[in-house]
């Protein structure tokens, strides 16, 4: 079997609820006590899931980083962190950049960065394939500890708009606030 013909997951997550801050600070701000139980949250729904990590593209943004160490603080499997600045408040296409450049021999990789780049590209490297209930979810909005997953067929580096299925899609709210969602 040819690295063509392997399956891929792609899982992208929106940063968790981070402090509000000034322009100038904005690469710096950190999670709130909320966004560090969502991200905790999101690391369980992974496990649940059985959805392990190979590789982590991470944007270099401090609530990037800890929304990751809130993952993995709650059982999702561990993987190798790349902080790439390129993923810092990106768009669609510069992230779709970066994922193409993943490790070949990483069968699931996930991006964690910012809104509006990784809701627009889980919208566009689906294009309403997959999951009619996960299109249904996102098309409500992409919000703070969003994740998506993704899977498609073939290497990182031919990854294009349209080439993916949504398999699913989950908003992670921690289970002891009372308006938790899905």
């Amino acid at each position: 079997m040819t690295t063509a013909a392997e399956d891929r997951t792609l899982v992208l997550v929106r940063h968790a609820k981070a402090v509000q801050g000034g322009y100038d600070a904005d690469h710096e701000r950190e999670l709130t006590p909320r966004g560090h139980r969502d991200a905790a949250e999101a690391g369980r729904w992974l496990h649940e899931h059985g959805i392990g990590v190979d590789e982590v593209l991470c944007s270099s943004a401090t609530r990037t980083q800890q929304t990751c160490e809130g993952i993995w603080s709650a059982g999702c499997s561990e993987a190798d962190v790349h902080h790439d600045h390129r993923i810092y408040n990106a768009s669609a296409d510069r992230l779709l950049e970066v994922i193409r450049e993943a490790d070949s021999d990483a069968n699931v990789v996930m991006m964690v960065g910012h809104a509006p780049g990784i809701p627009v590209l889980a919208s566009l490297l689906a294009d309403g394939e997959g999951s009619d209930r996960a299109h249904e979810l996102m098309s409500q909005g992409f919000p703070t500890a969003g994740v998506a997953v993704l899977r498609f067929s073939g290497h990182w580096s031919d990854l294009v708009a349209g080439l993916a299925h949504l398999d699913r899609f989950h908003v992670a709210r921690a289970k002891d606030r009372a308006h938790a969602e899905n």
